[in-house]
């Protein structure tokens, strides 16, 4: 895709970020670097919500806010965007200050007047959220969305759990899919243009925003870090081996893990389970936030793994459900929690998603265009565990058709994500 048409995609939590200015003093939407959290906040400023926008990449105004951050905010008198609020960790307490003296100006209806975009999850860093507990709403822009891409609803999570799937009429190919759902800039891009974009991605995040956050002693140590991670992507983290294939100590690898978490580069997914008692597996799955940086992490081009490496295709497939999932998730209004679920006995559904009542689904990934049987041992043993709860499983394939398995168990064209 082109610039011009990439920044005409609709995105999907467009709507929620308006909502959310309309009901907080601060909206904060974080999310990787060039997921295309800029251009949307300065579209919403032109239109929807019309504010100043400023950014701490440019050095002036981050020293200008760093240097007094409280005089800096009370200048500004209507609604401000403030752009890459991370790089200056001074203001999130101005913040507080200045929010407070406006709400005692304004009353409570104190709607809309900062919204703030940053490149690190700052849930992980509690200096910096802290101070605007009550204050700040809090939405997550990852790169497009399949359905986003193909001009889709973004309603996979309601139609799972109202059990409402369609055919498969996708013309494009899996594989196109998965190369336009990822960063605006390289969205259908070819390999050349992509490899050479990744490269400079990588270098900036792991030279520039991890020294911003974080003192660092064996910086050159990170990139072999990631590869590790894009390898065992899909998998269960067991953080000893990743230590030791890395040559850190359990410690020190654990905190860089940590560390790409809050950049958005790797996610976790926890297990699921009710009963502590019960015989389940409680090691986290690890993804890669984009499939396409996953294929650059394994020096892989989709295509050739479609055709020559079959099983690890499987796993780069299943982290695409993975970030689709994620995506979706943030488009939904009501919270979801997803999870992975795995018995002792290796009965395991890659996805559980579940509801604040209690209700789940489960969906497990296939790379083939059929499905039999035995695909659904997984989604089988959490239906029996769940009962009530248990709404519906299906197992997401490559073929065409809706198939029913039994009671609430579907076979389900992957198509359906993006439909």
């Amino acid at each position: 895709m082109t610039e011009i048409e990439t920044a005409q995609i609709n995105r999907h939590i467009k709507v929620r970020l308006i909502k959310a200015l309309g009901a907080s003093p601060v909206v904060f939407l974080n999310g990787p670097r060039q997921a295309g959290k800029s251009t949307l906040v300065q579209s919403i400023a032109k239109n929807e919500h019309p504010a100043d926008y400023v950014t701490f990449d440019s050095t002036t105004q981050m020293a200008a806010a760093a240097t007094a951050p409280e005089s800096y905010l009370k200048g500004r008198k209507g609604a401000l965007i403030i752009d890459e609020v991370q790089l200056v960790p001074e203001i999130f307490r101005a913040l507080k200050l200045v929010v407070d003296e406006l709400r005692q100006e304004h009353g409570s209806k104190l709607y809309g007047r900062f919204l703030l975009t940053g490149s690190a999850n700052i849930m992980a860093l509690p200096k910096l959220s802290d101070p605007l507990v009550g204050r700040m709403s809090i939405l997550t822009l990852y790169p497009i969305a399949s359905s986003e891409a193909q001009g889709g609803h973004g309603d996979f999570i309601e139609r799972l759990f109202n059990e409402n799937f369609e055919p498969d009429r996708t013309r494009q190919s899996l594989c196109d899919v998965i190369r336009s759902s990822t960063f605006p800039e390289i969205s259908g891009a070819d390999h050349h243009n992509r490899t050479t974009w990744f490269d400079g991605y990588l270098t900036t995040i792991l030279q520039r925003d991890v020294r911003a956050l974080a003192e660092i002693d064996k910086l050159s140590t990170l990139p072999n870090l990631l590869r590790i991670l894009a390898s065992r992507a899909g998998g269960l983290i067991n953080d000893a081996d990743i230590a030791r294939d890395a040559g850190l100590n359990p410690v020190t690898s654990r905190n860089y893990k940590t560390l790409f978490k809050m950049l958005f580069l790797t996610f976790e997914l926890a297990p699921w389970y009710r009963n502590v008692g019960k015989r389940l597996v409680k090691s986290p799955k690890g993804y890669m936030i984009d499939t396409l940086l996953l294929c650059h992490l394994l020096q892989y081009e989709l295509d050739d793994l479609e055709a020559n490496r079959p099983e690890l295709f499987g796993h780069v497939l299943e982290n695409f459900v993975a970030t689709e999932l994620l995506k979706l998730i943030t488009f939904h209004d009501e919270k979801i929690d997803l999870f992975h679920f795995r018995t002792g006995d290796h009965k395991e559904v890659d996805f559980v998603l579940q509801k604040p009542n209690g209700q789940l689904a489960g969906i497990e990934v296939k790379k083939n265009d059929h499905v039999s049987k035995s695909d659904f041992k997984g989604l089988e043993e959490l239906q029996r565990m769940t009962g009530d709860d248990f709404v519906c499983g299906i197992v997401l394939y490559r073929g065409k058709d809706v198939v029913p398995f039994g009671q609430n168990l579907w076979a389900v064209p992957m198509g359906n994500l993006w439909l």
